[in-house]
């Protein structure tokens, strides 16, 4: 849907900015994705010179959110890339590193990735899954493949001094909690958590998030509720704006 341009700029007044960087958003033609990358785009937070990859694997979406964002202002010194991939294979996470990379050269003050595409997948009794290759398919979106593409990047944009690194892995409560009929999520987005959980420890550099939108924007997914995913992204934009939050640590919407 389109954006209300006024209820965007009236309720985010913060006149900080996340600096000339580049921000890679997956799973941004929809839902929790999509909102974040108009907000950021619309509240003017990236700064001259800054690059906004959006990714997903519908390029068609992704071109529509990209003419929105840019219907909006037309502002050359910010660009906005395309990149239609599908994260579950290697070919899409190489080829979205190697767009990425094609920054490398710039005096960059932020790079911040927002790992977001994932899947609900089947929601059925523990006792279906009987196919391994089910499960490990699965598994390979919604877990391995933020794996590479979060390793894979920051191989390309190393420690610098003046570097400043944000990643966020878009969670879920259920990441901590358990519920019936739906282990593949609960499983993928516990699996996740740990993951970056344990990026957080690894690369003391790197400023590690765990963010949980919301349930109601999980329950409203086949038709996302704009406000409740507007909110949530201006919550998650200020968190990273803070830059207070404990590197590797899960917070939930709304708990903030």
């Amino acid at each position: 849907g389109s954006i209300n341009i006024t209820s965007y700029q009236i309720q985010f007044h913060d006149p900080r900015t996340l600096g000339k960087s580049l921000c890679i958003i997956t799973g941004a033609s929809r839902g929790f994705g999509r909102r974040w990358a108009s907000l950021i785009k619309v509240v003017h937070l990236l700064e001259p010179g800054s690059v906004l990859l959006l990714v997903a694997r519908s390029g068609a979406q992704l071109q529509e959110v990209k003419d929105e964002l840019q219907n909006f202002r037309d502002e050359p010194e910010r660009q906005i890339h395309c990149i239609t991939a599908d994260l579950s294979t290697k070919d899409g996470v190489e080829e979205t590193v190697s767009v990425a990379s094609q920054e490398a050269e710039k005096e960059l003050d932020h790079v911040l990735l927002i790992n977001n595409a994932g899947s609900l997948g089947k929601i059925s009794s523990f006792v279906s899954f009987t196919d391994p290759k089910e499960v490990d398919s699965y598994m390979s979106f919604n877990v391995s493949s933020a794996l590479a593409l979060t390793a894979g990047i920051l191989q390309m944009f190393p420690r610098r001094p003046g570097l400043r690194w944000t990643v966020v892995n878009v969670s879920s409560v259920y990441a901590l909690e358990a519920s019936p009929l739906w282990v593949l999520y609960c499983t993928a987005k516990a699996a996740r958590t740990m993951m970056f959980k344990v990026l957080a420890e690894d690369e003391p550099n790197v400023k590690v998030l765990n963010y949980s939108p919301g349930t109601y924007v999980l329950y409203t997914a086949a038709n996302v509720d704009v406000m409740a995913c507007k909110d949530s992204a201006a919550t998650l934009i200020k968190l990273i704006i803070d830059n207070e939050f404990p590197s590797g640590t899960h917070l939930d919407f709304f708990e903030s």
